[in-house]
């Protein structure tokens, strides 16, 4: 029999009513098929809207790029990420759809494995993210695209 983890006590609980809310949308332009760190611009828009505490959503208005939270430190693991990716929907598969290129279908089950949408939350005015970790746009296609990404943060 496998034996589970154990889980600790909730630490630095803090309870509050939700007073404020703020959004943006920011352009990411991409230069082709890979990630483009968005942590920056997100924790810009944070600041700018003077919130401590809160949850800030991060989405992507496109059905050919995704968001994802990975590791930053490294860059061979974004490397490896898109190796994966190009194995699990290869670029000339066996698709219906083909209207845009050989690289459209795919994009849209990369798309599907990974997120539109991020959820993080917001302690202290700063993204309660790990140590290693970024907020990234993966462009899908093999092209560069302009891409919008909507970003909206409630909270107090």
């Amino acid at each position: 029999m496998r034996q589970s983890g154990k889980i600790g006590p909730l630490e630095d609980f803090s309870a509050g009513d939700v007073t404020r809310q703020a959004s943006a949308r920011v352009t990411v332009a991409t230069p082709g098929p890979g990630f483009t760190e968005i942590t920056e611009a997100v924790a810009g828009f944070v600041a700018e809207s003077d919130l401590r505490s809160g949850l800030v959503s991060v989405f992507c208005r496109h059905t050919s790029a995704s968001l994802t939270i990975q590791e930053n430190a490294d860059p061979d693991v974004r490397v490896d990420l898109m190796t994966a990716l190009d194995g699990f929907a290869p670029r000339h598969g066996q698709y219906v759809h083909g209207m845009e290129g050989p690289d459209d279908m795919p994009a849209h089950i990369r798309t599907m494995v990974t997120d539109s949408g991020l959820t993080i939350p917001l302690r202290d005015g700063r993204l309660a993210l790990g140590t290693w970790q970024g907020i990234y746009l993966i462009e899908h296609r093999d092209r560069g695209h302009r891409r919008e990404i909507v970003l909206h943060v409630v909270g107090a």
